[in-house]
């Protein structure tokens, strides 16, 4: 598949390869913070940056509302996060956006960019975005809400309830299942039977696809397609996105001790990042000084970030009894 024959130009490639390394150079960035002692807890996107970019790019990201999971660095930044955002994030300070330094990384809430904030409990999301897309259906809105979960979180009650009102009541959000083979230490095979996540949606009466979610460009597609599909009043979508976690399920998990270091490193050759930037130099659209400009770019862009947060300061702590009850 060429980006062109989806009805992207060359210019919106670019720009979806550069938002793809941002995250993964932030996400990298996060760990040697970590690892250095600087911050506490990093849960990583890396791997899965190619389906979260494809899909944003396919959304109205001035009108849709989006629903993101922990992982979802990818799909924030395209939605207007900033580098300088998610590193305040990391460093749990006052001017963090998303929480205010309150909440673990990976909580992503900016109401100015329509990204609703998420929960520690998995897959309270769903229910909200189903809310979300029931609200533009009774406001005769043209927009969707798009909502993400990783595959572990497709067995939790909240989906079921979630995909089954939308269906009924034909309601325009898409969900998007990044299934990155482990739910924390627990292999595809031992949390459904059947063969792709995708099976569950003629349960619920939605159309249901299982794309490479190492191919931004094949996320794209379907999700440009289920986008219009919800716009027409036809209803949800369910789209499965299969990747690999490529770092341990966050900075406190060792990996080693559940799958075999073969195995990722066998996944590692598939990192949509690296192959969907050989797919633009085979076009010479990433040439080596472009791509050179754009590493450049990016390091500047996350030093002044890192800097930023943190030299910023923390919440007074009588802050603390804010939004809680009452002030």
């Amino acid at each position: 598949m060429e980006h062109t024959s989806v009805g992207l130009s060359d210019e919106q490639a670019i720009d979806m390869y550069k938002t793809m390394l941002l995250a993964r150079r932030i996400d990298e960035r996060m760990w040697l913070l970590n690892r250095s002692g600087k911050i506490p807890f990093v849960v990583s996107c890396q791997g899965q940056e190619a389906a979260q970019v494809g899909a944003s790019f396919a959304l109205n990201r001035s009108v849709d509302y989006v629903l993101p999971y922990y992982r979802d660095v990818g799909v924030v930044l395209a939605f207007g996060m900033t580098a300088r955002d998610l590193m305040l994030q990391g460093f749990a300070k006052a001017e963090d956006p998303n929480s205010g330094g309150r909440q673990m990384p990976g909580h992503f809430g900016q109401k100015k960019n329509r990204i609703v904030t998420g929960s520690s409990p998995v897959t309270t999301q769903v229910p909200h975005a189903v809310g979300i897309a029931l609200a533009a259906k009774m406001e005769k809105k043209e927009l969707v809400s798009f909502v993400t979960l990783g595959e572990g979180s497709s067995n939790q009650g909240d989906f079921h309830e979630g995909a089954n009102f939308a269906s009924v009541h034909k309601l325009p959000v898409i969900f998007m299942v990044e299934n990155n083979q482990y739910a924390i230490s627990v292999p595809l095979s031992k949390q459904v039977a059947c063969e792709k996540i995708s099976d569950r949606a003629i349960g619920y009466g939605m159309p249901g696809i299982t794309v490479d979610g190492n191919d931004p460009l094949a996320v794209y597609d379907a999700v440009n397609k289920a986008r219009e599909r919800a716009i027409k009043g036809e209803g949800p979508t369910l789209i499965e996105t299969v990747s690999y976690r490529l770092t341990p399920h966050s900075s406190d998990d060792d990996d080693l001790s559940y799958r075999k270091k073969e195995e990722v490193d066998e996944a590692k050759a598939k990192d949509g990042v690296y192959g969907f930037a050989n797919y633009l130099r085979e076009l010479n659209l990433l040439t080596e000084t472009v791509e050179q400009q754009i590493e450049e770019e990016l390091k500047v862009l996350i030093d002044e970030a890192t800097d930023y947060a943190e030299n910023a300061p923390y919440a007074e702590p009588a802050s603390i009894y804010k939004h809680v009850y009452a002030e």
